[in-house]
């Protein structure tokens, strides 16, 4: 059997709702700049990433309006929970990225935010274009047809 892909990683937020309302192509995994009580409110695992976005902006690419709640434990010097984030990425990576925003109409969603093996938070970031009405339908209508066949497939063998 081959190895998982999520082996060694601990999910702290998944944004569930992205590959329904985008057509992700291209996914890049990104590094977060972020202070002590952000870390350990993420190893608690409290985050919310499913109404938030990454923007280019002077250079760099930017986390905007994700959840992180204060820490419970943290005192005057707790984090703001809204804050924008900076995500690290190459210099190439960063261009790329920012390139297809502005010229094709793509946007950057965040998919998942988790610890990898080294203890590093990291964020994986879909770039994704939108999908329309009907492309909806037919991504709901494929997933009800999916389970069914397998209900099927249980319940005869």
């Amino acid at each position: 059997m081959a190895p998982k892909k999520d082996e060694g990683r601990k999910v702290v937020a998944e944004n569930r709702r992205a590959r329904f309302d985008y057509m992700i192509g291209d996914v890049v995994e990104a590094g977060l700049v972020l202070t002590g009580t952000e870390v350990k409110a993420l190893r608690e695992g409290k985050a919310n990433i499913a109404e938030s976005y990454a923007a280019p902006e002077d250079g760099a690419i930017w986390l905007i309006n994700a959840n992180i709640p204060e820490y419970s434990a943290g005192n005057r010097e707790n984090h703001e929970p809204k804050r924008p984030r900076k995500l690290l990425l190459h210099r190439r990576e960063i261009a790329r990225l920012a390139q297809a925003v502005e010229r094709k109409g793509y946007t950057l969603v965040p998919l998942k935010l988790y610890f990898n093996e080294r203890g590093r938070a990291k964020l994986e970031l879909g770039l994704g274009q939108g999908k329309k009405l009907h492309d909806k339908r037919d991504t709901s209508k494929d997933r009800d047809w999916t389970r069914a066949k397998q209900r099927l497939l249980r319940d005869r063998g």
